[in-house]
């Protein structure tokens, strides 16, 4: 076999070419593989099995005529078990392939998916065939009509990120039909669509949508992993998110895509490249660890029968081999070329920095995506830790990068919760998070800001409690982060003081109102535009419920938040807030106090709660936004200008009037955001 072809076989899954079907699987270390063929009317009977043949010292290959797309398959691959030298082949247990385009079936606790006897010594595989327990594979035909598909390709100083659940985002919705709930052809109805439309947003940002499966200790308890960090196969779009099985779901995420482009909206995708759903070394074998344990995961140097685990999931894929930096972007480039995605976003992104094991910016997972023709075109946010060794690496991600910010999160809730020393860190934040990225040369839309996102709590029990309320979750609220920053404002969660609701309601509004005038990349997390809450559970994964859904019957208080978060995205693209690359922050940005003069030195070291204001400063048009975060009104003087004009009121947090400004002051209210804009005298 000549060079050329073994780089077309050696394009992973099984890939219908029209006329035949090829299958290719990687394993250095296997001694055998074996295709298993199932029968589409009935995926229990195995309806024939054909070797693979080695075709590289790695690479195993064979091609069938009389196989086309529906055909359901496995593999079974063999070789040594010797646990202690990190091997676990077991030919007995029916694998996934781990390039699958489309999984079948669901996958079923059993004791027969385990390699070796569970709990007991592993010294002795188990022999008990697994194949009635786990999903088929599926052969799946590519071809879809796109309609001239075009992605929107919005510059990131003008994106609003949405990040969502596909089921939760239209499990309740009314307007959308009853069959659709929950699906991807539920995202691109139109009152999804219009929503996400009067919003401002350029991009949704979907948890994770590739084939997942739930941990045995929450099926035990009724409970499913919702969110979906837990993958059975990172080239599948996962099925409980379509109208049927068997490849439709794949045929509809592409639906859901091209409806969304055509919206003018970005499709990003929630990846998790840090570990799989086989757990510890008493975990299943499904996929990787039977294909080849050794090559695909991180095991202890001195005894590989156990795994490094620097995800708190029970293993970590080792994206120091070769063999698994091309599997993630043969991955990668399979969603962008066939599924038009536009970007990713890496849950515990540093784990794919990782090498020998410390973080490397230049690690080979890096550099081959800023190498490769496609992935180096499309958007790309890491979450800039894991749970390993010196595993929190915000801002030292690579340039072509932009990273999730959680001290842009935690300074801005430290702030509107009225928290001594907060101003420095917050104004740092509203400019771009210079301290995090400026000693790197990094633009500001390497920042990607949020206030709250799947993670901990939503906006609505930011403000509503001060303890976290997992009981639910069946681990006697042990789990979830325990230092939220956040602040019930006089009693723990839901109320009828009027009073309490409505400060609740104005700290909400000051939230969403700097996120959208920050520098950066601003995040929303679905629903918090609609109030949506969790009663307190900060853990929230494991609840595919009322909990997690969003709930679209709007009261009064969430119309109003609906409408200023409208408004706010709205002055945030009108008044062109974000500044392009290549303009500093101190060139544009001045910082007022409340004499209208700028900032001294003596100003930034106060400890109280004095309001302050941001003007982005140019030559005839000036913008200016003014924060309290005390309990107090305070009168604040417009900066002088050597324009003849007026400031007009665009944005008040505690007012709904608008319009243009009497006189040369403002009173501000206690827990507000102000957003002016100078307008010169026509002919001035």
């Amino acid at each position: 076999m000549n060079e050329a072809q073994v780089r077309r076989d050696s394009i992973p899954g099984a890939i219908w070419t029209g006329k035949q079907t090829r299958f290719s699987l990687t394993s250095a270390h296997a001694t055998g593989v074996e295709l298993c063929l199932f029968d589409a009317s009935d995926p229990r009977q195995e309806s024939g099995r054909v070797a693979l043949e080695r075709v590289s010292p790695e690479l195993w290959t064979c091609s069938m005529q009389d196989v086309g797309p529906g055909q359901l398959y496995g593999f079974r691959v063999d070789g040594p078990w010797d646990p202690g030298a990190g091997h676990r082949f077991n030919a007995s247990k029916l694998l996934m392939d781990p390039a699958a385009r489309a999984l079948s079936g669901n996958l079923h606790s059993h004791p027969a998916l385990f390699g070796s006897h569970r709990f007991e010594s592993d010294d002795l595989p188990n022999p008990e065939d697994s194949a009635p327990h786990v999903p088929r594979s599926v052969v799946i035909d590519e071809c879809f009509d796109w309609q001239d598909d075009r992605a929107p390709s919005t510059p990131w100083g003008d994106s609003l990120i949405y990040e969502c659940h596909v089921k939760g985002m239209t499990r309740l919705h009314p307007g959308v039909p009853e069959s659709l709930r929950g699906t991807y052809l539920g995202m691109i109805q139109e009152p999804i669509v219009e929503h996400l439309q009067s919003l401002g947003v350029t991009a949704v940002e979907l948890l994770p949508v590739h084939q997942n499966a739930t941990e045995e200790h929450l099926s035990r308890r009724g409970l499913t992993n919702y969110f979906g960090y837990n993958p059975l196969g990172l080239f599948a779009p996962h099925a409980g998110y379509a109208t049927g099985d068997d490849g439709i779901q794949v045929r509809e995420f592409k639906e859901m895509v091209r409806g969304l482009h055509a919206a003018g909206i970005e499709v990003l995708l929630d990846v998790v490249f840090n570990h799989t759903a086989e757990g510890n070394h008493l975990g299943p074998t499904l996929t990787f660890r039977g294909v080849d344990n050794s090559t695909y995961y991180r095991l202890m140097p001195r005894e590989p029968r156990y795994y490094q685990d620097f995800t708190g999931c029970g293993n970590t894929l080792d994206c120091g081999q070769p063999t698994v930096v091309r599997l993630l972007l043969d991955c990668l480039r399979y969603w962008v070329t066939e599924m038009h995605v536009d970007g990713f976003r890496f849950d515990l992104a540093t784990s794919v920095g990782r090498t020998d094991p410390d973080f490397d910016s230049s690690a080979p997972f890096f550099e081959a995506i800023d190498s490769d023709p496609v992935l180096s075109k499309v958007k790309l946010i890491a979450e800039p830790w894991d749970l390993g060794p010196e595993g929190y690496r915000l801002g030292q991600f690579p340039t072509s990068w932009s990273e999730w910010n959680d001290k842009y999160r935690d300074r801005l809730r430290g702030f509107w919760r009225s928290d001594p020393n907060t101003i420095r860190g917050f104004a740092d934040s509203l400019a771009g998070s210079s301290e995090v990225f400026g000693p790197a040369g990094r633009p500001s839309r390497a920042s990607v800001n949020f206030v709250t996102s799947h993670d901990g709590y939503t906006l609505e029990d930011l403000v509503s409690y001060e303890e976290k309320h997992n009981w639910a979750n069946g681990e006697e609220n042990r789990d979830g982060h325990n230092h939220n920053l956040s602040r019930n404002w006089g009693t723990e969660g839901p109320t009828q003081s009027l009073s309490i609701r409505a400060q609740r309601l104005r700290i909400k509004h000051c939230f969403l109102v700097s996120l959208a005038l920050s520098q950066g990349v601003p995040m929303l997390s679905h629903g918090d535009e609609l109030g949506r809450s969790q009663q307190g559970n900060n853990n929230a994964y494991c609840h595919d419920s009322p909990t997690t859904w969003i709930d679209w019957n709007l009261d009064s208080d969430r119309l109003q938040t609906l409408e200023l978060t409208r408004r706010a995205f709205s002055a945030r693209r009108d008044l062109e807030l974000s500044l392009p690359d290549g303009i500093s922050a101190r060139q544009q940005l001045v910082w007022i106090s409340l004499d209208g003069s700028e900032m001294s030195r003596a100003d930034w070291d106060r400890n109280g709660l004095e309001p302050f204001g941001l003007l982005w400063s140019a030559a005839r048009k000036s913008t200016l936004a003014l924060f309290n975060n005390g309990g107090h009104n305070h009168l604040f003087e417009m900066p002088s200008s050597e324009s003849v004009g007026r400031w007009t009121q665009v944005l008040n947090t505690s007012s709904l009037r608008t319009g243009p400004l009497r006189g040369h002051s403002i009173r501000l209210a206690p827990h507000s955001v102000v957003l002016l804009v100078f307008e010169p005298e026509p002919g001035a």
